[in-house]
């Protein structure tokens, strides 16, 4: 006989109950070594294979945000004819843009050291 455990149509373990366990047991004694475990088949093991799968699109929405931004805070310079507020919060776009920028381009490197140093793959 066999126990099996299913979830949401799912296959999560089988189990033989009737099985003797090694070393001897007997017949009905139950063996844990039969238990078949479900595969993940995303691949992803944990938060850090996530992060690593991650990463190369996040610089890419970075980048098309830093872009997004300049071209955004360049449009506020040139329509802001000589208005000192509007020509300060086109400077703050640009000026948060590349800070923003700056940090996500130097978490790029971090990464890099971390993988050389400690054999991690991030990317």
């Amino acid at each position: 006989m066999i126990n099996t455990l299913i979830d949401n149509g799912r296959l999560l373990a089988v189990k033989s109950v009737f099985e003797g366990v090694k070393g001897g047991g007997g017949v009905g004694a139950p063996v844990e070594d039969n238990v078949v475990l479900p595969t993940d088949p995303t691949g992803f093991t944990d938060i850090a294979s996530i992060l690593s799968k991650l990463l190369p699109y996040i610089y890419v929405v970075a980048g098309l945000i830093l872009l997004l931004m300049l071209i955004a805070g360049g449009i506020g310079l040139m329509t802001s004819a000589g208005n000192p507020d509007k020509s300060k919060a086109s400077y703050g776009k640009i000026t948060g843009a590349l800070i923003g920028f700056l940090i996500i381009f130097v978490s790029y490197f971090v990464a890099k050291i971390v993988e050389v140093v400690f054999g991690v793959k991030f990317m």
